[in-house]
């Protein structure tokens, strides 16, 4: 016989349960949604969740009578615990878009900042669900008067460089919430998701006129800006969250490498001929291990996690598809929040190397280049953890010595493929620079240009990657094909006896 306390508990318990708000979820789905618990179960391995606050209601009670509270407040909105995904130890939360859309009320707070406590306190990977409408003004029950006495946000941002935190929007996001995706590492988003610092009534209130919820922040919006790592559609979010969340989990055991022999082509010869670097990175890492992410902001320079070896890697590379690959401010930035995010957890980089330099221009300065482009070398001279400099083709300027941690030798090592040239700047540029009065001297347009080839020529003679490594300005010159075992070979040197490498725990720019 089951005592009659033990039967209160369990029939208060299925209250919280989807199944006892039918409607409320036929609803949801039909305009596309999925339940905090759906996304929370769908995430963690099967019973491995322990759930904090399941019982916990909306501070509302001198307006709303207990049956309503239960009934429409679920757990203050806010779903979280501990779990498991492949069997390693994470937490995760998720905002109830079925309690008043999402909205951050004040019980929800200490909720989370409960959890955001225990987090720190194990050192927990997390994904958080952010979607939601905001603070919630309506919690009359806890006296408030500003309501600027919350220490969630302090909290999750605190968070940064201690551990992995991953942020799923997958519908209106706005306010408090935004905040919450804005401080995580890194952000997946889906087409029906609308981030924003303020959503339509705060707009209004502003005096900024009237807008669709569906407008503040649309998606196309937040990849082109770069404040989502990783668009993907309705129903791949929560994949996409545990893919990402397993690069910071542990070495995989299980791998398998490409074929490294069209390495050897995948670069044009020439420099004028641009190519996809992606398909560099995608051979040179394990099969199926590469997210490339933030592809739409910046896309001269390209940043995706990978495996090589099991291990997980962050590989920087520039796209000669965009600018020639030229690193813009924009460029600068990208790279620069990459390599802290992969110096704080413990990812060795490989920079592949194929630019003309720094962007450089009238137009370009007026994007803030010089601090911006400055950030990538900031990043690359605090890196702690191995880096390794491949350079594919072109390796010129200040842009290449970015790349590379400020000059050739900064990484553990730097190597050319057959091909490559590096030089202080883009050899034809450095030929009308330095012979300026011997080229103005010569009055006929076709042999001026005629001794510019013939000059550029004689320069890229004398600055192959074989005549820089026989000055030993970099440390190898390889068949392509061997790239990756160096790489490799490297990033095992540089591991500890246990065979991990240890991040630094620096916070990481939200940007």
């Amino acid at each position: 016989m089951i005592r009659p306390e033990l039967l209160e508990v369990l029939a208060r318990r299925a209250l919280t349960e989807d199944a006892a708000r039918p409607e409320a979820v036929a609803k949801h789905h039909a305009r596309g949604g999925t339940t905090a618990r759906e996304k929370v179960a769908a995430l963690v391995d099967p019973g491995s969740f322990v759930e904090y606050g399941r019982f916990v209601t909306a501070a509302q009670s001198d307006k709303r009578e207990l049956d309503d509270l239960l009934d429409r407040t679920v757990a203050d909105g806010i779903v979280g615990g501990l779990a498991t995904i492949d069997g390693h130890q994470v937490a995760v939360l998720s905002y109830d878009y079925l309690v008043m859309a999402g909205t951050q009320g004040m019980r929800g707070h200490r909720k989370t900042d409960r959890l955001l406590d225990v987090i720190e306190r194990l050192r927990l990977p997390t994904v958080f669900f952010a979607a939601g409408g905001g603070g919630r003004p309506g919690d009359t029950d806890i006296p408030l008067v500003s309501a600027l006495d919350v220490t969630t946000f302090a909290a999750w941002a605190r968070l940064s460089g201690k551990v992995a935190r991953i942020a799923v929007v997958d519908d209106n996001c706005f306010a408090g919430n935004a905040v919450i995706a804005g401080c995580s590492d890194l952000v997946v988003a889906t087409p029906r998701s609308s981030l924003g610092m303020g959503g339509p009534a705060m707009i209004a209130g502003g005096g900024l006129g009237d807008v669709a919820a569906a407008d503040v922040g649309p998606l196309e919006v937040m990849t082109a800006n770069g404040c989502v790592d990783l668009a993907v559609d309705d129903e791949d979010s929560v994949d996409a969250a545990r893919a990402l969340i397993g690069y910071f989990l542990s070495r995989e055991t299980d791998w398998t490498a490409a074929d490294q022999t069209p390495l050897r082509d995948a670069v044009p010869e020439g420099e004028r001929t641009s190519y996809d670097v992606e398909a560099v990175i995608e051979t040179l890492a394990d099969v199926d291990s590469v997210t490339v992410l933030r592809p739409a902001f910046a896309p001269e320079l390209c940043t995706a996690l990978g495996r090589v070896e099991g291990r997980t890697v962050g590989f920087v590379a520039n796209d000669t598809r965009h600018v020639a690959g030229a690193i813009t401010a924009d460029a600068g930035d990208k790279a620069a929040r990459f390599l802290q995010l992969c110096d704080a957890f413990g990812f060795p980089v490989v920079s592949l190397v194929d630019t003309p330099g720094m962007m450089v221009g009238a137009d370009a300065e007026r994007t803030g280049l010089v601090r911006h482009t400055s950030r990538l070398l900031v990043a690359g001279a605090r890196l702690q953890v191995p880096l390794v400099g491949v350079v594919l083709r072109r390796g010129y300027g200040l842009g290449a010595q970015a790349m590379l941690g400020g000059s050739t030798h900064e990484p553990l090592l730097t190597i050319a493929w057959p091909g490559a040239h590096l030089g202080a700047m883009g050899l034809e540029g450095a030929v009308r620079l330095s012979m300026r009065r011997e080229l103005e001297a010569i009055t006929d347009d076709e042999e001026r240009e005629r001794t510019v080839r013939e000059l550029t020529a004689y320069a890229q003679a004398h600055s192959t990657a074989l005549e820089v490594a026989r000055h030993f300005e970099i440390d190898d010159v390889v068949d392509p094909a061997e790239t990756r075992g160096l790489i490799a070979r490297v990033v095992d040197a540089a591991a500890g006896p246990d065979g991990r490498i240890e991040g630094s725990g620096n916070p990481v720019d939200t940007w």
